[in-house]
This record gives structure tokens, C-alpha cells and sequence, in this order.
């Protein structure tokens, strides 16, 4: 009886030690060391169309055997992108100031063509979400953990991660025993209210003048923002798949900064569906990422992450974005300056926009979709303000009159 009970033992710690190592992977730079080290579990709801317009819920989860193959590493930006099943992929983009790093988007692309996954699917495409994680402010040289279960919702997704070990910027080709625990794994202590018991009277206030509060000096208007010139290549020996000429200013928590090209490292990566473009700068990174639904392009996230000049971290982030919209095998240009509420605390400016994420040819820009602003109708938005306005003032004349001579007809002797 013991030996069976023995053995129903040492089943259970084997099933539990199995579900507990998820997936491990890990990813190489060109020299052939570890740059990514991960270790996770993923569990994936998608709520897809069905016929007779009806949906229906998949649930599966990141398997044990991925591929890493659009995994890159460099010193201020790695991306894991782990491969499954039939035309499925998960990843993540880190950046790193060199003291620190974070994750700042994962990007999930499944195919609703597999029919193992997806039974009886009206659309045979593949389709892209993108998520905002909670890694943030890891030390460089540790890995992040989080047993705890974080769930990420985006569209008609939700991803829930836990049990997730990942260092993102590996040194001296080993992963590091030195652990950044997440918030929700850290217990979190109580502390007793106090009550102050103080019974002396108090002392009425002699001087009720109050001094005046500081003016704050106007904010100096700043110059317009230098334009960079951007590009993204597969590799060396290619030409570029993603192209991009802008000057930014960022307005943040009402602080205004305009961007520095120069100096500013680039990165990024060119997919089908999914393209980013990643600027690095002394003070900020800024992550574009771009969708493509085979007939137009857009711009769909923006994350910005830094520290202000009081050493404060900060990260905006909007992953539901429709701007830059143009054709596939076009570019979006506008030259004239626009902004855009980006989130409640952050606004962009541009200036000099051009850019194209998909279709590049001979890594030059092919023919431009103008916004409004720089289109040749513009210049009748004011004609016809003034046409309206002339027109209401004519009606108004002409309503008066009327109204004048009616009243001088009611007083004509008979």
C-alpha cells in the first residue's frame, strides 16, 4: 500500500513540476550568446465570428515547443517573438536605458484560418492585437518575476500571463540570480492608523493676511522641432521596409519638449501585418507600431516612456490608434504641423511628416496621400466659411426688410 501510495506521489510532483515550467526559451545575438532568457505561461480567449453572424469563444494556451525565430537583441532594444502552431506569434518589445529596461508593448498575431483552433471561421485572415504589460523599472543584469496572474484585454483578446521569469538583457551569456518581483507578488503592509490625543487649546491666529501666490513666467515658445530621417532594414545587406521623416514635440502633463534626432538610436522590425518603429533619444523612447490590413496602413500604437529633468519615470501608452492612415505601397505625408491627443496626459506634435511602414521599394518613399492640410481643397475651408456667413447675413437683411414693411402696412389709413 505504501509503494502505490509512493508512486501516486511521485506522479503528482511530476505533473506539478511539468505545468510549472511552461515555456523556456532562449534567444542569441550574432556572437551566439544568450541576449533573451524567458520562462512563462500564456493563456489566450479570443472571441471570433462564426456563420450566421455569431461568435464563439477559443481558448488556448502558449505552447511548450515555440520558435524565436524575429527575435532581436541589441543594447537598447530586444524583442521576444515566439512562433506556435499553424501561422500563430507572440512578442514582446523591451527598451533599455542602460540602467534599466521595460517591456513596452506585446504584440499577438493568430490565424483564423487554422481550423484547430478556430473552427468554422468566416475569416480566413491573420489578426494582430497589441497590449500595454506591467514590466517596468527592471534593473538591467536581473530578471523580472511574477507568479501572480496578470490578464491583458485588447479588441475581442484577452491574455492572461503568470508564472512569467524573463531577463531581457542578458550579460556574460547567463541568466541572472538577482530577481525584480512584480507589485502584486510583493505582500503588502498594514500600518495602524494613529490618534492624536493632543488636548492644548490652540491659539487664534493674530495675522489673517495671507501672501500673495507666485506668478509662474510665461513658458517660452520653442523653436520648431529638428526633422530626423528614419529607417528600418532587415539587415545589412537590404534595402529599407520601413521609412519615416518627421520632427516631434512632446507635450507632456502641459511640459513641452521637442524630440533630437540626433544622437537618437533606431530600431524596430518589418512584418506583414505588424510594423514597428522604436527612436531612442538621451531623455525618451518612442515606440510607433503600424497595422496594415492588406488595403490601408495606420498608425495604431504609441508608447512613450522616459524620465523627466527631475529624474521622475514616466510611460504614456494608447494602443487603439487610427492615424497616418494611407494605401498599402503609399505614404502618409503632412507637412504642416498637427497634433493629437495621444492620452489625457500626453499630446503629439508633427511637423514635415512622411512615412511609409509597408511596401518600401528601393528604400525610397512612393507616391504620397496628403492630409487635408497640405491638399489643394484646404484653401476652400475659409472660402466657404465666408460664403455661409454672407449668406446668413443677406437672410437676416432680407428677413428684416420684410418684417419692416409689414409693420408700416398695418398702419396705412383706409
Amino acid at each position: 500500500m505504501y509503494r502505490y501510495a509512493s508512486v501516486v506521489l511521485c506522479l503528482a510532483f511530476a505533473i506539478v513540476f511539468q505545468l510549472s515550467l511552461g515555456t523556456e526559451v532562449t534567444v542569441k545575438d550574432k556572437d551566439n550568446n544568450i541576449c533573451i532568457y524567458a520562462n512563462l505561461m500564456v493563456n489566450f480567449s479570443v472571441d471570433y465570428e462564426v456563420a450566421e453572424n455569431k461568435s464563439k469563444m477559443a481558448n488556448f494556451e502558449l505552447p511548450a515547443e515555440v520558435t524565436t525565430h524575429g527575435s532581436t537583441c541589441d543594447n537598447t532594444s530586444s524583442t521576444l517573438k515566439l512562433n506556435f502552431g499553424e501561422g500563430h506569434s507572440w512578442s514582446v518589445n523591451f527598451t533599455s536605458n542602460g540602467k534599466q529596461y521595460q517591456a513596452d508593448i506585446i504584440t499577438f498575431s493568430y490565424n483564423l484560418s487554422d481550423t484547430t483552433v478556430f473552427p468554422n471561421s468566416v475569416v480566413n485572415d491573420t489578426a494582430t492585437v497589441i497590449a500595454k504589460p506591467q514590466i517596468t523599472i527592471v534593473d538591467v543584469d536581473t530578471c523580472y518575476s511574477c507568479r501572480s496572474k496578470e490578464t491583458l484585454e485588447a479588441d475581442s483578446v484577452n491574455q492572461t500571463l503568470w508564472d512569467v521569469l524573463i531577463q531581457a538583457f542578458v550579460s556574460n551569456n547567463s541568466k541572472s540570480e538577482n530577481i525584480t518581483s512584480c507589485a502584486a507578488d510583493v505582500p503588502s503592509t498594514t500600518v495602524a492608523p494613529t490618534t492624536n490625543v493632543t488636548t492644548a487649546p490652540t491659539t487664534p491666529a493674530t495675522n489673517t493676511s495671507t501672501a500673495p501666490p507666485p506668478t509662474t513666467p510665461p513658458t517660452p515658445t520653442l523653436p520648431t522641432p529638428t526633422a530626423g530621417k528614419y529607417s528600418i532594414k532587415p539587415d545589412e545587406n537590404s534595402t529599407a521596409c520601413l521609412i519615416a521623416n518627421f520632427g516631434l514635440r512632446i507635450n507632456l502633463k502641459s511640459v513641452e519638449m521637442n524630440f533630437e534626432p540626433n544622437g537618437t538610436t533606431v530600431s524596430g522590425s518589418c512584418g506583414v501585418n505588424s510594423s514597428q518603429l522604436v527612436l531612442t533619444s538621451n531623455t525618451m523612447t518612442i515606440t510607433f507600431t503600424f497595422a496594415n490590413d492588406t488595403k490601408k496602413f495606420r498608425l495604431h500604437a504609441l508608447n512613450i516612456t522616459g524620465k523627466t529633468s527631475a529624474g521622475v519615470p514616466f510611460s504614456e501608452v494608447n494602443t487603439n490608434l487610427s492615424l497616418w492612415e494611407a494605401a498599402v505601397g503609399s505614404s502618409y505625408m503632412c507637412n504642416k504641423e498637427q497634433n493629437y491627443t495621444i492620452t489625457s496626459q500626453l499630446t503629439l506634435y508633427t511637423f514635415y511628416l512622411q512615412v511609409q511602414p509597408f511596401g518600401v521599394k528601393k528604400g525610397v518613399f512612393s507616391t504620397a496621400e496628403e492630409c487635408f492640410l497640405d491638399s489643394d481643397l484646404s484653401f476652400l475651408v475659409p472660402i466657404a466659411v465666408g460664403v455661409a456667413l454672407s449668406f446668413l447675413i443677406i437672410l437676416v437683411l432680407i428677413s428684416y426688410l420684410i418684417g419692416r414693411r409689414k409693420s408700416r402696412t398695418g398702419y396705412q389709413s383706409v
